[in-house]
């Protein structure tokens, strides 16, 4: 992609974040996008096939970071010496709090699925990777599902609640989850 393409691309991602910040993604038309964006149909659907593969876009980019194996120092967290499951739970979150002021409009609606479909597929291979499940009693697929589904309801939780800091967020969870 050359660097023209990268900006009409950024632009257009944007202009999507911005909107959801104002309004539910169902509620969001790709001719607003356009608009705010500044560019023309035909340029949005060269880049994108529907709206849905312009969010499927923007959480493969969120995500690719938030799950990246190799934590590095940040301006906002430093877990670079931590690999262990609170920190990766905790790097995560500070990350989705990057989101948060459009997070909520994503969650609503069917763009809900679409997200938490990519986010869940992502936490099962990290919990599945960190965590000591073949010790439980219950089968470890059950396990997996109940944590995967655990974190993603508190993230969905703490959209609502965002006076909570991202280690008290994973302390919650840390508590409530058999992590060990």
């Amino acid at each position: 992609m050359d660097r023209r393409q990268k900006k009409t691309r950024d632009a257009i991602c944007r202009a999507f974040t911005e909107l959801l910040k104002r309004e539910s993604y169902s509620k969001i038309t790709v001719q607003e996008i356009i608009d705010m964006a500044n560019v023309g149909r035909t340029t949005f659907y060269a880049h994108f096939e529907t709206k849905d593969s312009l969010l499927r876009s923007l959480c493969t980019e969120i995500f690719e970071h938030v799950f990246s194996d190799d934590l590095k120092k940040e301006k906002t967290h430093d877990f670079s010496e931590d690999h262990n499951a609170r920190a990766m739970i905790t790097h995560i979150l500070y990350h989705l709090q990057e989101h948060m002021a459009y997070l909520p409009g994503i969650l609503s609606g069917e763009s809900g699925e679409i997200f938490m479909s990519s986010f869940k597929a992502h936490l099962k291979e990290l919990f599945s990777r960190t965590c000591a499940l073949s010790d439980r009693t219950v089968p470890q697929d059950y396990m997996l599902n109940h944590m995967v589904c655990d974190f993603t309801e508190s993230v969905r939780w703490w959209t609502l609640h965002k006076q909570y800091s991202p280690e008290e967020i994973a302390s919650f969870f840390i508590e409530t989850t058999p992590l060990a």
